[in-house]
């Protein structure tokens, strides 16, 4: 059974989608290497599918059967938990027997029915509050999880819509969360994103992602998710806002460093 203390540093992580088998096993086998250098709990993070994208032409991903296969074969050989996106309730039985958490995507964040069938399942939930909700209106949605008796809730920031096509953090509202007594996680790489920004694909500057995170260490936050890839410029979705691989280690030290300061 997987065990997480969220009241302890925490990170989320791995590329956008399970793209193939290469590019999941190089990052799980990183980011184990790191929990084990440092002693953090890591959670491996891929999506089989994304069901929000920007144009019929971007990629979705291999599908929910050959990406739980590519989970629980990164579960299995880097001893790492997993994390991935679910979007209909039809899609939560199966999916919970192979993931340790199950991620309500941000679109997603106030669908009753599957928050509700999500909960019953008794894994730990990852709400992304969504870019048009205020950080109060994260009460309601925790308590759609907790009134069927799951009180395994993170609730993760990832930026609010501020214009066209560009995000922005309110630190103020992730403060408000953690008054609350929520689980806070930070999304450093979708905080950055420019949804739709290039036209039929999202832009991002992932040079500013470690900065937003460490921000959000010094408000508190001891849960950070990251999408991170051997190679941004080729990864099939997320590429502008995704981390480069080889920079997980200092930045994860660094937060380190902070949420122990």
């Amino acid at each position: 059974m997987f065990q997480l203390d969220p009241k302890k540093f925490f990170i989320i992580s791995g590329p956008c989608v399970a793209e193939s088998q290469k590019v999941c096993f190089e990052v799980a086998e990183t980011l184990a290497g790191i929990r084990k250098e440092l002693g953090v709990q890591v959670i491996f993070k891929a999506s089989y599918i994304k069901a929000n994208r920007s144009s019929t032409g971007s990629y979705r991903g291999p599908g929910m059967k050959e990406g739980l296969k590519l989970l629980e074969s990164v579960k299995n050989k880097f001893d790492l938990p997993v994390l991935t996106d679910i979007h209909e309730t039809i899609e939560v039985k199966p999916v919970s027997k192979v993931v340790d958490v199950l991620q309500i995507p941000a679109f997603l964040s106030r669908q009753t029915a599957l928050l509700e069938e999500a909960a019953k399942t008794k894994n730990w939930i990852n709400i992304k509050k969504g870019q048009f909700l205020a950080p109060w209106d994260m009460n309601n949605v925790v308590e759609k999880v907790i009134s069927k008796g799951n009180k395994k809730v993170l609730v993760t920031e990832r930026g609010s819509c501020f214009g066209y096509n560009n995000l922005v953090v309110d630190y103020r509202g992730i403060i408000l969360m953690l008054r609350a007594k929520h689980h806070v996680v930070f999304d450093a790489t979708h905080s950055v994103q420019l949804p739709s920004a290039q036209g039929k694909t999202s832009g991002g500057d992932r040079t500013l992602a470690p900065h937003m995170a460490y921000a959000a260490a010094a408000v508190g936050v001891k849960g950070f998710f990251f999408e991170t890839h051997p190679n941004p410029e080729k990864a099939l979705s997320d590429g502008p806002n995704s981390v480069y691989l080889k920079d997980m280690d200092p930045i994860i030290r660094k937060l380190l460093f902070l949420c122990a300061s």
